[in-house]
């Protein structure tokens, strides 16, 4: 689990930066407000321990902002001002909890356990595969009781599979979450860990592997089949069943044919890599010349990928960096753009890649189902939940909760823990029996209890239990509407508007017919000089703009947007090659929500963006709701 820890003191950080690790979580250190602020909007992750002193946004400040944008991750202050007035000020702000400096270490790291318990499984709960267990007090990974000797990587690798057992992470994504910003190491090196981890598998005997590739997207943790579950014959035969066509992997056969309409472009940009390399052997290589060689190789870079050549993208890439070079190119650099021009042009002869996505079926109204006695609650929530696609189910008992989820299982699960095993049952606790039962039964079905009693036994054997949210009776619906924000994985990507401004035509034909398919309604912009005529006209849910491109750049058009009031939220993506640290820092800075690194992988950028769209909607959409119940307050 990823930490971001905000301290301005640098031998303090560095003692608990340390004693974080020890304790196997990453940690992402800043020292100051605004690269806070920063670092928590780019990248993901679980706990943010903030002091409440530091300089350039201070901690209350940087705690009010990132509420106020709907960062939802568990926030704790460390404050040397003990004062009750001090202490409400902060948790008012927006943090869960606090810890007084001079702090028990001990008690940091059990206040930072049982905040990062609320949104996961507990910290201190023993995480099992089939026969492969993990125990995170002990740091011991073990197969039928046999060690596994992983090393510090493979054990967190494999703690981040069996704590999202459903989620596919891409390298990058996992590269946010195990390794800080200054310490990122190459994509290769995930791939290289991943290969290590399988074969101390295959050693130790385990035929089964735990950990799925998923073509184009990563990895994520294979469903666990129990032992003669299903037969390899039959397993077979259900892989060679025609799937269903919202679930079937399509090859996007339209982007073949883009291809074919933009293949004269194409060697029309290589002939010109060529006309530069012939001009630098000659000695004749003009400044002209050699920036608009840098142009279409960047150009190459960002449209090859999508096209299904990844290495000519890669190759593309090596050549805008040469050419980029600050200093003259000679014999060595002659050569080396020889090599690499000709080796582009040899990847062009072969056949394209295919790029292959799951289509998405269509969305499906989620359900919670209210386990309370009380009638009222799920009337209260039934019309605002309605307005988040939520459905509202009812059981009055414990039996019939059973009855409902037999049924058909819903998303979520609102329980009164003191609610009656029937009818005519005392009101005796048999909700922690039945809140036992269900999370063993559905392990990843979200459950948030609601009680009339707040006392650390309770809690304590709720989280026990597996339950996954903590209420205190009573409570509005927003505040109900909130927990659920927390715990229920978003929906497919409703439709929504999206507008893409690259200067480069082919590589916004394949970006378009990527997303088209998922319901999005794509405009496309090839001149940046239009930019906010079309910006004002199309009104996008999300705007993904090219880093480099002539006259207005990504940057100028992302900080445009933010300056205006109007545009303030609306979700930025900045598509780039480059993908360094003080890049990416630049692309922050000025506003933007995520990049996208060239050469664009298909299934990634999808991802990224049905992603993005979805969290923002939802977000507006309890802004709303909170909107509505003010005005409708006496």
């Amino acid at each position: 689990m990823k930490i971001i820890l905000v301290e301005d003191d640098e031998p303090a950080s560095a003692a608990l930066s340390v004693a974080l690790r020890k304790q196997n979580y990453s940690v992402e250190a800043a020292a100051d407000g605004e690269t806070a602020l920063e670092l928590a909007t780019m990248l993901e992750c679980d706990l943010i321990l903030l002091d409440l002193v530091i300089p350039k946004l201070d901690g209350i400040s940087l705690c009010r902002k990132l509420r106020e944008q709907g960062y939802q991750k568990p926030i704790l202050l460390l404050t040397a001002k003990d004062s009750p007035q001090d202490i409400v000020t902060g948790l008012d702000a927006g943090a869960d909890d606090y810890v007084v400096k001079p702090y028990n270490l001990s008690e940091l790291m059990a206040r930072i356990r049982a905040l990062l318990r609320r949104g996961a499984a507990p910290v201190t709960e023993t995480l099992t595969w089939l026969d492969l267990c993990l125990n995170p007090v002990s740091g011991e990974v073990t197969w039928n009781g046999q060690s596994l000797g992983v090393t510090a990587t493979e054990y967190k690798l494999l703690e981040l599979f069996l704590r999202n057992p459903q989620r596919v992470f891409s390298r990058s994504a996992i590269i946010d979450r195990l390794w800080s910003f200054d310490d990122s190491p190459t994509e290769n090196a995930v791939t290289v860990h991943i290969k290590d981890l399988r074969q101390k598998f295959k050693a130790i005997g385990i035929d089964n592997d735990p950990i799925e590739t998923v073509y184009g997207l990563g990895y994520r943790l294979k469903p666990a089949r129990e032992p003669n579950s299903e037969t390899p014959e039959a397993e077979t035969a259900r892989k060679q069943k025609t799937p269903t066509p919202g679930k079937k992997l399509q090859a996007i056969a339209s982007i073949g044919q883009i291809l074919e309409k933009y293949r004269p472009r194409l060697n029309e940009q290589i002939a010109l890599l060529r006309q530069a390399y012939n001009a630098l052997a000659a000695g004749k290589l003009t400044d002209k010349l050699q920036q608009q060689a840098i142009q279409e190789a960047h150009k190459l870079a960002g449209s090859l990928g999508p096209f299904g050549y990844l290495e000519g993208s890669n190759l593309a890439r090596k050549i805008e960096y040469l050419l980029m070079s600050s200093t003259p190119l000679g014999t060595s650099e002659t050569d080396q753009l020889e090599q690499l021009t000709r080796g582009l042009s040899e990847e062009l002869t072969k056949p394209p890649t295919e790029s292959s996505l799951e289509v998405p079926s269509p969305a499906k109204a989620r359900t919670l189902l209210v386990v309370d006695p009380d009638r009222a609650i799920a009337t209260a929530l039934n019309a605002q939940a309605a307005n988040l696609g939520i459905g509202v189910e009812s059981a009055f008992t414990l039996t019939s909760a059973r009855q409902a989820i037999a049924r058909t299982t819903p998303d979520l699960i609102l329980l009164d823990i003191a609610c009656p095993e029937t009818s005519t049952s005392p009101g005796e606790k048999a909700g922690l029996r039945w809140l036992q039962e269900v999370a063993h039964q559905f392990p990843t079905l979200p459950i948030l209890v609601f009680s009339t009693l707040d006392n650390l036994a309770d809690r304590v054997a709720v989280s026990r239990c597996g339950g996954r949210g903590f209420l205190l009776k009573p409570a509005s619906s927003d505040q109900i509407l909130k927990a659920i924000a927390q715990v229920l994985p978003p929906t497919a990507t409703p439709e929504a508007k999206v507008l893409i401004v690259d200067d480069d035509g082919a590589a916004l034909a394949v970006m378009k017919e990527l997303l088209q398919p998922w319901g999005l309604e794509v405009t496309t912009l090839d001149n940046p000089e239009k930019f906010w005529e079309i910006l004002t006209a199309v009104a996008p849910h999300l705007l993904i703009l090219d880093l480099e491109m002539p006259k207005f750049n990504g940057i100028d058009l992302c900080q445009v947007v933010r300056q205006d009031p109007n545009w303030g939220d609306l979700p930025i993506l900045v598509v780039t090659a480059h993908t360094d640290a003080q890049s990416l820092r630049q692309v922050f800075a000025v506003g933007a929500d995520d990049f996208i690194g060239k050469p664009i992988v298909g299934p990634e950028l999808v991802t990224r963006i049905t992603s993005r769209i979805e969290r923002d909607r939802f977000r507006q959409q309890l802004e709303a709701l909170k909107h509505k119940t003010k005005e409708q307050q006496p």
